[in-house]
């Protein structure tokens, strides 16, 4: 009986305990930990809840174990917790990237995303971070359709070129860069650890900001701190090195020494190497280059804020060595940036920013037939690298352009720096209900300094590169600009159905710049450290010849107004007129109206579809627009006494102020007409996020400079209305995000462009435009002309090696007699002989398409990511071999013609002359390539291991960049190029971009 009424206690015990009710409380964080006030905090099917305070925290009393809690707030996807016990609960909440309410800024005022009706992009904080890059460049490539990054250098610093839906222009194609509002011309100045987000504004959206606007606006919005947060503390820091990731296969001496035997003795000249078995493999000039250069990059945080106010401060320091030259082409980048928001009143409010930066580069030439790598790929082979006295080897016999590239690297002494301030401050003020007037002020001031000394040097007989006097240069140049914006905003919803948003304003933009500098002679002791103007003679002001220091002044006036407007959210409407006037045209063409207008339809709030359950969004819209540029030289529409002349007095020769260029007061804006229509998709609960555009930009009234005869006599040509180049093209972007749970999340997106550009009209006495250089006293390759794409390629189409002498008597020949193994040309115009009038259409700069593929994958602690990037239909011409009796070669001389038969590809060696070296489609190679841009694997610390201490969250990672490169062109880098419309992919051995390897720690307190 005992027993049984033991039972029966335990029974009821356990009953007793399973139904009772218990107090909850926790505290609600994002993923980086830090505390998110204002949370909801519900008893799942009840009323029954609690917010979070300012800390955080919550607490809601007699719950029943078993309950589900639902938290849920703005922007951070909603989370069901099932109580268990009355532990103190820590819930992490997710941003919810694929929000339609999140808010995205398109100039001078936001959108959410559901509303946009233009083509806008967004890059956010998480994609940047994740590349860890040096430049913000580098994480826009891949990232976003339609915009296309290329490295004019892999050098420490080097810049990039910015181009968004194709090359529009034969002159300046950048997009227009603002920071926090402030204009920027040189991204270097930003450090990506400071960004918030970045938004592209791709098609007639960009028409509120006017001519600047015309290549595509990119606005970046840094980190800054939010109301009624506590202080947030964040440092990150990565430290790793780089080498180069290719070398270019050249002979090594005793292949080189074949060649050159073979070379002589076709040529009738007695071979110079008479014992190839001595040679060896001689030296690798490329291997003594190139070496593992160090980077490390700091960067700390503070953000934070009170009941009216916000604030941030930031600084960062980021050096880094050059693969090449080592600390002789460093870069280093410090970096101050601070912020603060203030609600003076209920409806004043002012925002306001101060960035300090300064950087400290050191250049060693590249990307000419100067190069310390066109030096390196050049020399022989059969050089040491030290004579027998133990100086540097004299690099004699190859050709006036040719040097030791180590005795270079040593004898380089260029050094630039930048100290620039920018800052921007802002009030808005409330009235009347539905009312906003805004005006903000942003200003940029740079100091830029250059040292450049030439010590006395002597690299071998005729160089080009010998100094006989030693001299040295500095110079210091100012920048100055400032943009004043005033405009009102009405904003109203009329009836819950009728939104308005009207805007008035007016944009005040002025730059200026003057430019000192001077050269001084015969430094003491031919010594880096008496390198200075004090110490040395002869000293040659640069306003020498005109008395005063040369300067540019331009300045823009603008007038815009913008009405957006939506019927209950479905029918979306958007018109913008702006009329902007510029310095840079005459009276009579000084001012211009640009409109444009875009509209959209969200069919997925319509009945039809508004409880589908698959679709969530299917937004259809279009945009067309007209804007203007113009980016060309101050005052090009008056005669200017800026050029140098030439006079003779009493029989003495004087250097003095001539005319310019000549005047054209008939110049007027080149206007860019610009038509996208696109649709927006995402499924099955945002999981599936799809965006689409096709486009097409006509830029009529193109600004260019034409070639003129010489016999006019003047400083230069003049700028004319003279061209018109349309680019046509689909955007298509995917993506794919599942979180299967808490410890499991996948996302994967994937983005490509086909573009196509052409050329409709040159109007020039030619029809034509050229650029771009190669080889020695050769035609310009690049061309633009109707009916091509901008830049093209033009020159000799190959067909094949001539096997004998029959085929050259069978066939049309040039000046140089062809001999058997020599290239044979095609005859284009049937005359019998090869002329330059049988050049045609043999490459193109333009990739036909680029992609990019994103993925990401968190599991528990872990977190993984990897980002590739392909361009695919470009040429690039080969243009890094000097082609001299004694210079080292590639080793496709390996597979040349030696006798009939042996090949049909790759010419014979002969140190006679051959036509061999004209410009053909010998030298472009394909392009295209496909590269892993970065691969990152992450670990983020349990939060039980920081219990007791402040830190939040500390994760640790390594990274590699630019990892691997799939492609067929043969030279050191694929990606890289001029990026000038006119000659831009001519390689003449780029500096390569790094591979990077990285180890690095994120810590938030």
């Amino acid at each position: 009986m005992r027993h049984y009424l033991f039972k029966l206690l335990t029974l009821f015990f356990i009953t007793y305990s399973g139904a009772q009710n218990i107090n909850v409380s926790g505290n609600v964080q994002d993923n980086s930990g830090f505390p998110i006030p204002g949370v909801n905090v519900i008893v799942k099917n009840t009323t029954k809840g609690a917010v979070t305070d300012f800390d955080g925290n919550f607490t809601i009393t007699d719950v029943k174990v078993g309950t589900t809690l639902t938290f849920s707030y703005i922007g951070y996807v909603t989370k069901d917790v099932v109580i268990s016990n009355n532990s103190k609960l820590i819930i992490k909440l997710q941003e919810d990237l694929a929000k339609l309410d999140e808010v995205v800024v398109i100039g001078y005022g936001t959108q959410t995303k559901k509303e946009i009706t233009g083509a806008v992009s967004v890059v956010s904080s998480e994609s940047i971070e994740a590349l860890k890059p040096t430049r913000i460049e580098q994480a826009l490539q891949g990232q976003v359709a339609g915009v296309n990054i290329t490295s004019q250098s892999g050098t420490p610093g080097g810049g990039s070129t910015i181009s968004i839906r194709g090359v529009s222009t034969n002159g300046d194609s950048r997009p227009l860069i603002l920071v926090d509002g402030n204009v920027i011309e040189d991204l270097s100045v930003v450090n990506p650890s400071d960004i918030e987000s970045i938004n592209i504004l791709k098609d007639a959206t960009a028409g509120i900001y006017g001519v600047r606007a015309a290549n595509g606006v990119i606005l970046i919005k840094t980190k800054t701190g939010r109301k009624e947060m506590p202080l947030k503390v964040e440092y990150n820091a990565y430290g790793g090195f780089q080498q180069t990731t290719r070398k270019i296969p050249v002979l090594n001496a005793t292949e080189y020494g074949a060649i050159v035997n073979e070379a002589y003795a076709a040529g009738g000249n007695t071979p110079p190497f008479t014992n190839l078995a001595s040679l060896g493999v001689g030296t690798d000039w490329q291997d003594l280059v190139f070496e593992n250069a160090p980077i490390t990059n700091h960067s700390i945080l503070f953000s934070g804020g009170g009941k009216k106010s916000s604030y941030s401060y930031s600084s960062s320091f980021l050096t880094q060595d050059g693969i090449v030259g080592g600390s002789k082409s460093n870069f280093t980048r410090f970096t101050n940036n601070g912020s603060y928001q203030l609600d003076i009143l209920e409806n004043l409010k002012l925002t306001s920013g101060l960035t300090l930066m300064r950087t400290s580069k050191r250049n060693l030439p590249e990307n000419s037939n100067s190069s310390v790598l066109f030096n390196a790929v050049n020399m022989a082979p059969t050089f040491s690298v030290y004579d027998e006295n133990g100086a540097y080897t004299l690099a004699e016999g190859l050709g006036g352009e040719v040097i030791n590239p180590l005795a270079q690297i040593d004898d380089t002494f260029d050094r630039g720096k930048v100290m620039k301030l920018s800052g921007n401050a802002g009030l808005s003020y409330n009235f009347f209900d539905h009312f906003t007037a805004q005006s903000n002020i942003q200003f940029n001031y740079s100091e830029v300094t250059a040292k450049v000394f030439n010590p006395i040097a002597y690299f071998g007989s005729g160089k080009n590169s010998n100094v006989d006097r030693s001299s040295v240069f500095e110079g210091l140049n100012y920048y100055r600009d400032y943009t004043f914006d005033a405009f009102v905003k009405y904003e109203n919803k009329i009836n819950d159905v009728h939104n308005i948003n009207l805007l008035l304003g007016t944009s005040v933009f002025k730059t200026t710049g003057e430019f000192t500098g001077a050269t001084g002679f015969d430094i003491i002791g031919n010594d880096y450290a008496n390198a200075n103007l004090e110490q040395a003679s002869d000293i040659e002001n640069i306003n020498r010849f005109t008395g005063r220091n040369p300067t540019f002044d331009s300045r823009l006036l603008s007038y815009f107004t913008r009405l957006q407007y939506d019927y209950k959210g479905k029918y979306l409407l958007s018109a913008v007129v702006r009329r902007d006037g510029s310095t840079k045209f005459g009276p009579k063409n000084r001012f211009g109206i640009f409109p444009s207008g875009s509209i959209g339809w969200v069919m997925s709030d319509e009945d039809f579809l508004k409880d589908n359950s698959f679709i969530n969004l299917l937004k259809v819209r279009a945009s067309y627009g007209v804007l203007g540029n113009d980016r060309i030289p101050d005052y090009r529409y008056v005669s200017l006494l800026n050029g140098e002349g030439t006079y003779i007095f009493d029989d003495i020769e004087y250097i003095g102020t001539a005319s310019g260029g000549i005047a054209n007061p008939e110049i007027r804006w080149e206007k860019q007409k610009t038509f996208d229509i696109g649709l927006d998709l995402r499924l099955l609960d945002n999981k599936i996020d799809i965006t689409t555009d096709y486009f097409k930009r006509r830029t009529e009234d193109l600004l260019v400079i034409p070639e003129v005869s010489g016999l006019l006599g003047t400083g230069g040509a003049p700028v004319v209305n003279g061209g018109t180049v349309e680019n046509t093209g689909v955007e298509f972007a995917i993506g794919y995000t599942e979180n299967f749970s808490d410890n499991f999340k996948f996302s994967i997106k994937y983005n490509v462009t086909y573009l196509k550009n052409e050329v409709l009209f040159v109007d020039t006495n030619t029809g034509v435009l050229t650029g771009g250089g190669f080889g020695i006293s050769q035609p310009a390759p690049s061309r633009m002309e109707a009916g091509f794409p901008m830049g093209y390629f033009y020159g000799y189409q190959t067909a094949g090696i001539f096997q004998n002498q029959d085929e050259i008597n069978d066939s049309a020949v040039g000046d140089i007699a062809p001999e058997p193994g020599d290239i044979k040309y095609v005859d284009q115009n049937k005359d019998g002989v090869i002329t330059e009038d049988d050049r045609v259409n043999i490459g193109n700069p333009l990739p036909d398409a680029t992609m990019g593929l994103n993925i990401s994958i968190d599991y528990k602690n872990f977190d993984f990511s990897a980002y590739a990037f392909s361009s695919i239909g470009n040429e690039i011409v080969r243009n890094y071999e000097r082609g001299q009796q004694l210079t080292n070669r590639t080793n496709s001389y390996l597979a040349r013609w030696t006798g009939e038969g042996t090949s049909n590809t790759f010419p014979r060696v002969s140190n006679g002359a051959t036509p061999n070296g004209l410009f053909s489609d010998f030298y472009v190679e394909d392009g295209s390539f496909v590269r892993l841009q970065n691969v990152q694997l992450g670990y983020t610390f349990s939060e039980k291991a920081f219990k007791n201490s402040r830190i939040n969250k500390l994760r640790i990672y390594v990274s590699a960049n630019n990892l691997l490169t799939l492609t067929k062109y043969k030279g050191y880098d694929p990606t890289a190029s001029s990026g000038a419309p006119l000659g831009g992919g001519i390689d003449q051995g780029f500096y390569p971009s790094a591979k990077t390897y990285l180890l690095g720690i994120n810590l938030k307190l």
